[in-house]
């Protein structure tokens, strides 16, 4: 798919961050839209932001509820006719807990809208996808669908199962004219920490946001740019960021040992130092 004129995409998590961004690139570019996510006022503000000539649908939807994506499918489809590009892109987080520390309800949480939202999102249209003589599914990983984090068990459990099954997919799917896309993001400088669950306090959510905004280094609107020419190429795989195309070839080459390369890198332990601080904001003084 060398251009997006005149396409129709579906993008869920649309309200902000990577999501938007891949809104206004795509309709720069000529594309029509659905664009979903459970905030409606941030679904409207994107939607301000689209040019003219651009058609765009608006859907209130809880990727977490398989009955809501499937009726969503089907009233895309009834609205707009053939659909060329769905992006999976809703996802949360938690701030930074161990294992021993995250509670079963944030974890379940946590898997509904980023593992099971994107599975439920391929499975409702990939029969529509296959009606086409060319489409593209994106189902967005992370770095942290790459490589292990602390305190980053549950992100990254959701983060490499979107990898495996969207690798696995793409295999099922070789020799039809249905492209398979995993994107790994970096930092990306989103509202995802600010919307995470986990913060004691709004002291502890701030400290949070303000240790995440200096590792998130790359811009929504350059990952958007990113991952549409990366499929514009083609590209099974895209890598965003310097940090995510780093860590990656760190990963390949030490795929046991890349800890030991991480904590000399400090990144680790800035992770672990984060969690400290924030700790530390949520603790009344004496």
């Amino acid at each position: 798919m060398k251009s997006f004129a005149d396409k129709f995409a579906v993008i869920t998590g649309a309200a902000s961050g990577i999501g938007r961004a891949l809104a206004v690139a795509l309709a720069a570019e000529g594309c029509h839209l659905a664009l979903a996510d459970l905030n409606e006022q941030g679904l409207k503000e994107t939607q301000a932001l689209l040019p003219a000539g651009v058609r765009s649908s608006l859907y209130p939807l809880d990727v977490a509820d398989r009955q809501a994506v499937y009726a969503f499918a089907d009233a895309v489809l009834q609205a707009h006719g053939p659909i060329d590009i769905v992006i999976n892109n809703a996802g949360v987080a938690i701030a930074n807990q161990t294992v021993a520390e995250l509670s079963y309800e944030d974890f379940e949480w946590l898997m509904g809208i980023n593992f099971w939202g994107m599975v439920y999102g391929s499975k409702a249209f990939l029969p529509y996808l296959l009606q086409r003589d060319a489409a593209w599914l994106v189902n967005i990983s992370s770095l942290f669908g790459l490589i292990g984090f602390p305190t980053q068990s549950a992100y990254n459990a959701s983060k490499f199962a979107i990898r495996g099954f969207t690798e696995a997919l793409r295999q099922e799917l070789h020799g039809s004219p249905l492209r398979v896309s995993c994107v790994h993001p970096g930092g990306i400088d989103t509202a995802i920490v600010a919307n995470s669950r986990g913060f004691t306090d709004e002291t502890a959510r701030k400290e949070g946001m303000r240790e995440f905004k200096k590792m998130a280094k790359t811009s929504p609107e350059k990952a958007a740019a990113i991952i549409l020419r990366g499929m514009k190429k083609g590209k099974a795989r895209i890598l965003v960021g310097a940090d995510a195309r780093l860590l990656d070839r760190i990963q390949r080459l030490f795929p046991s040992g890349y800890p030991r390369f991480l904590r000399k890198m400090g990144g680790t332990d800035k992770f672990l130092e984060l969690q400290a601080k924030v700790r530390q904001a949520a603790t009344p003084a004496p």
